[in-house]
């Protein structure tokens, strides 16, 4: 019997409000400045990757809590235009959706985050027959969901013996701890999606190549992002690099959610690695061309488009 669901993951339900243009970086003694553009949209790691796996025609659920607000309310209708499933998204009154503020920068920004609805899903509210009933689960924002984080072995095990693949995105730790408690499921991953600065740090290396090689010993397939110089892995013992294209960057938020996204929509397809670093740079590339987490991500239909036009090649 083939599975209801492609992917499952658990959703750290936020709104992000993204502050851009001009001089962001704040100043006290009430000292207020002009800013050029805000963006309010929906944010959190997982689902913005759930948006972007959901446009791809990928049968994609979240499993998470929100708060009864007009915050969580978007979150949710966010998700639904994309074509995620959100039965699963639980609202409760007496907690409040979380917040993202960040400050925006050329390709770089500072985060401000209310933790709220991230950090509000505990183990026993997890439905595992719908993990069961995923191909793939992804877990992102590892290290903000204090309160299922020390329960991952448990999921990850019982998702593995029911015959589903896991990719963990761990996003950064903002207790810059690292190590400690990750160690107990990396061998339960397939795909491991950190940035450079994330890998060094939980490889406990200071050079990338020397960390993702270490890495590639636990787990069997690491994709280290570089923003705007790529991505690169590890093929046969040889690391290779995947350029992105160039384009016009109004905001990263986000990006690396649909880089993860594309590229397992082509593992999960059975497409190559390097065909799936391609898939993921270009969905990670062109959602930073509009501002927030959703609005620059791209349809199955645009994906194909913009692969042949850029590799001359169909997917």
């Amino acid at each position: 019997m083939g599975k209801k669901y492609d992917v499952v993951t658990i959703g750290d339900v936020c709104v992000d409000i993204m502050i851009s243009g001009g001089d962001v970086e704040p100043e006290f003694n009430q000292k207020e400045k002009v800013i050029g553009n805000y963006v309010v949209d929906m944010g959190g790691s997982c689902t913005i990757f759930a948006c972007q796996t959901a446009k791809l025609g990928l049968k994609t659920v979240v499993i998470g809590t929100a708060g009864c607000d007009i915050f969580g309310k978007l979150v949710i209708e966010r998700l639904k235009e994309a074509g995620v499933d959100t039965r699963y998204i639980f609202e409760r009154e007496d907690i409040k959706t979380g917040i993202g503020i960040a400050l925006c920068k050329d390709r770089d920004r500072a985060i401000l985050t209310y933790i709220g609805s991230i950090d509000a899903l505990e183990f026993k509210d997890v439905p595992l027959e719908v993990i069961s009933q995923a191909k793939h689960m992804h877990i992102g924002s590892y290290y903000l969901m204090n309160k299922i984080r020390p329960h991952f072995p448990e999921l990850l095990n019982f998702a593995k013996q029911q015959g589903v693949s896991v990719s963990l995105d761990t996003n950064w730790d903002p207790n810059e701890k690292w190590t400690g408690e990750i160690e107990n499921i990396l061998q339960y991953v397939d795909v491991f999606f950190p940035n450079e600065n994330e890998l060094c740090a939980i490889m406990q290396e200071q050079n990338t190549e020397k960390a993702l090689k270490k890495a590639c010993e636990i787990i069997p397939l690491t994709i280290v992002k570089l923003g705007n110089e790529g991505s690169m892995f590890v093929d046969g013992g040889v690391i290779k690099r995947v350029k992105v294209i160039d384009v016009d960057v109004v905001d990263t938020v986000g990006a690396g959610d649909a880089f993860d996204a594309g590229f397992l929509y082509g593992w999960l397809n059975g497409m190559p690695v390097e065909r799936c670093v391609e898939l993921g740079n270009l969905c990670g590339s062109l959602s930073t061309t509009k501002g927030g987490g959703i609005q620059g991500q791209l349809w199955l239909h645009d994906l194909k488009r913009i692969f042949q036009d850029v590799y001359q090649k169909p997917m």
